[in-house]
């Protein structure tokens, strides 16, 4: 799905892009500060769920638009796993030209307004910029942009809808409605094919709107997005679960033709310490799912859930984070990360470390949870801690750690929410025993095509992955698009 040099070179050299580069030297852009994000204060963010980030003004946009050299190698296109034409798309912002800004996001980004807000962009594209590569300057603000012109094009009402080609009639089943089978979805629309998406839970969207908070991104940003791929076409299922509700056999009757499953990694792991089935211990998956997708932090709901005044999230990624601090929303007093390894080694976001630390959030690191203990009514309420030190590098690279004896005390807790990670769903490969799958749960692809074992199946995102980025799962749904596509149409014209 590489991006060629010859159409990158041609695209840059048109006129206006030319004319663009003429209006400052290359010293007076790179003598431009990196612009800074307003974010709402942290006293007032935390009485609700308000987004924290409030995006970036049109002469702010304008002015970090300026920054971008228009380079001739643009290495910040490699770091994008959807390829967006990052300098196309920010020279646009720099024009003024906001909803053609848009439209070049949407070549090739399905879901460029929550890009913008949740892809790890200073470990992606921003790690790839060449202020960051050679002149260890802060890079281009290209999340910061990508977010601004797909809100842009939102609150001005004219939101674009991709070309797509003339219907073919060849149906497709997408399974699983996340970020990598909603990319998949909108590239073989664009090709002509006839798209149903199938989601097992009521609401569409997947890990977008029951894995991520609204202070990060609000759900109305989604249905935005997911309203336009209904515009090209695209036909959404909502309670239908492939392998339950219908088999992919029953579909194939139906004449579906091409599947592709982006079902996810929603099967939460535990530690298997003592004490881990008191009451008030949680995955991450469950309290984040019942909170963000199921109203449960409403008293009044029908399964209300219980969040309480000392709360401890075991882990250190991103859905920790989101954890966490969603337990301050909901009126925790004190809510801890208790992390085996240290500050520098937690693999969550700078950013979303930097808000939960002006949130009020406490880090307990290399601290480690060795048992549960609860009240006469099963209620978790202490777990017993151990003290780590770093060792010799495992076989990720990073320093492993080490417990420390003797270094145990307890700490005062009436909800644990664990986050160590997920593991596959495992409802279509148990429902496919001709389907290959990994000694973890995972579906084993061709590298390149995402082919599975069953030819007219392709699969991406947390199914193969096991636990990735949104962004890394949109590049999986288009690398299959593009591989589906292609073997579909081998097969008519054989």
């Amino acid at each position: 799905m590489a991006v060629s040099k010859e159409y990158l070179k041609e695209e840059r050299e048109q006129a206006w892009r030319a004319d663009i580069r003429k209006l400052l030297k290359n010293k007076e852009r790179t003598g431009l500060t990196r612009v800074h994000m307003g974010e709402v204060e942290p006293a007032e963010r935390i009485k609700s769920n308000i987004e924290v980030n409030t995006g970036l003004t049109r002469e702010e946009a304008i002015n970090e638009a300026r920054r971008c050299l228009d380079c001739p190698d643009p290495t910040c296109i490699t770091g994008c796993p959807v390829e967006i034409n990052i300098p196309k798309f920010v020279k646009r912002i720099e024009q003024g030209e906001f909803l053609e800004a848009a439209r070049v996001l949407k070549e090739t980004s399905a879901l460029p307004a929550v890009c913008g807000r949740v892809c790890p962009q200073e470990k992606q594209c921003e790690a790839k910029c060449f202020y960051q590569l050679k002149m260890k300057k802060e890079p281009v603000a290209i999340g910061h942009l990508e977010r601004f012109a797909a809100d842009y094009e939102r609150e001005s009402g004219q939101i674009s809808v991709p070309e797509v080609a003339t219907s073919n009639g060849i149906k497709i089943a997408v399974i699983g409605s996340g970020p990598a089978g909603l990319t998949f979805a909108g590239d073989m629309a664009k090709n002509g094919y006839d798209v149903t998406v199938f989601e097992a839970l009521h609401e569409i969207g997947g890990v977008l709107k029951y894995g991520i908070p609204e202070f990060r991104l609000p759900n109305s940003i989604v249905d935005v997005e997911i309203k336009n791929l209904e515009k090209m076409g695209v036909k959404f299922e909502n309670n239908f679960i492939v392998g339950r509700t219908a088999t992919i056999d029953d579909l194939k009757e139906e004449g579906f033709e091409g599947f592709f499953t982006g079902s996810g990694a929603g099967l939460p792991r535990f530690m298997n310490i003592p004490g881990e089935n008191y009451i008030g211990i949680l995955s991450s998956n469950e309290y984040l799912t019942r909170i963000n997708l199921m109203d449960a932090a409403n008293p009044r709901t029908d399964t209300p859930i219980i969040s309480g005044k000392n709360v401890a999230v075991i882990g250190g990624g991103n859905t920790a984070m989101d954890s966490v601090r969603t337990a301050k929303r909901l009126g925790a007093k004190r809510a801890m990360i208790i992390y085996r390894r240290s500050m520098e080694e937690m693999p969550a976001r700078v950013e979303e470390v930097k808000h939960a630390q002006e949130e009020g959030i406490e880090f307990l690191n290399l601290t480690n949870p060795v048992e549960y203990f609860a009240d006469e009514n099963g209620r978790v309420n202490k777990v017993r801690v151990q003290k780590m030190e770093l060792g010799e590098p495992d076989s990720s690279g990073r320093r492993r750690p080490v417990p420390m004896e003797g270094s145990e005390y307890d700490i005062d807790v009436d909800t644990v929410v664990v986050s160590v990670g997920v593991s596959p769903n495992p409802l279509i490969p148990s429902s496919l025993p001709q389907l290959e799958t990994t000694r973890w749960g995972t579906i084993v692809v061709d590298e390149e095509k995402l082919q599975t074992s069953i030819p007219e199946m392709f699969a991406g995102g947390d199914i193969v992955r096991g636990g990735a980025t949104v962004i890394l799962a949109m590049g999986d749904g288009r690398n299959a698009a593009a591989a589906m596509h292609k073997y579909l149409q081998d097969k008519l014209n054989a």
